[in-house]
């Protein structure tokens, strides 16, 4: 199963919405539409959509202050588009947050690899195929294969899989892939984490009582290693990690709620 990037669409012309999804289902995205501002902000909170496109045609202040009403809550990239913007609506438009800015009319082409090159950038996402375990992980196609067989895998177990191997063996808390999958309002639910998890584990054919390459710690976060990993090396006291010696950065040293949670380690 392609995984498609979910994108939500902010238009309050009905047809100008319709085109741009049309466009966006073309492109390879799932769109959704909202058609009042009001209610985008509620709106990417519950769907947290991997970007926001944003109209700005005629109500620029509008769409700016949308934006920072979402900024507020999560950290989601927002695409402005505007008819014949000029420089300084565009140049206001990024200084206010916006990841970018298109100016219609646009070619449907371009503005599908300007969403690409922001969602790669958002999930740090590396290409080609990975082995884990006795999966293979096609991350361009989006598919997952074990035992040489096609699964189909939904949306959240894709992306904490994206999450884990993007991160290379740098630690991943249980809050960040909550608040970068499933969207802030679910920080702290690491219960809610683990049953996504087991999904993820029956998707790559693991037993249910078995951990396979997604192992779970009361005192480390989600790391995903390549093959020279050693998975012990590196780590403090207090559940703190950095990656084994690979040129990564350790992370932020988190706080006592952090030291206290569960979490799971990605092996491949």
């Amino acid at each position: 199963m392609s995984q498609r990037p979910v994108i939500l669409v902010s238009d309050q012309e009905p047809a100008s919405a319709r085109l741009m999804c049309r466009v966006l289902v073309d492109e390879g995205f799932a769109p959704e539409a909202v058609g009042d501002p009001s209610l985008t902000v509620e709106r990417a909170w519950t769907l947290n959509p991997d970007i926001i496109v944003l109209d700005s045609d005629g109500h620029g202040d509008v769409a700016l202050d949308t934006m920072r009403d979402i900024h507020a809550r999560q950290t989601v990239p927002v695409i402005l588009v505007g008819r014949g913007a000029s420089v300084h609506e565009i140049c206001r438009g990024l200084d206010a947050g916006a990841s970018d800015y298109v100016a219609r009319p646009f070619r449907a082409a371009e503005l599908a690899a300007r969403i690409r090159s922001i969602i790669r950038r958002r999930r740090h996402l590396i290409e080609g195929r990975r082995r884990v375990g006795g999966s293979t992980v096609d991350l361009d196609a989006g598919r997952l294969v074990v035992d040489g067989r096609p699964v189909e895998v939904g949306r959240k177990e894709w992306l904490i899989l994206e999450q884990l191997l993007a991160a290379e063996g740098r630690v991943v808390w249980h809050d960040e892939l909550l608040s970068r999958v499933f969207g802030p309002a679910y920080v702290g639910d690491t219960a809610f984490l683990r049953v996504w998890i087991a999904r993820l584990r029956r998707h790559m054919g693991v037993g249910a009582w078995e951990e396979g390459p997604i192992r779970t710690d009361a005192s480390r976060a989600a790391e995903a290693g390549g093959p020279g990993d050693r998975p012990s090396e590196g780590r403090p006291a207090g559940g703190t990690a950095r990656a084994p010696d690979t040129g990564l950065q350790r992370i932020s040293e988190p706080g006592p709620e952090a030291r206290r949670q569960a979490a799971a380690t990605l092996t491949t």
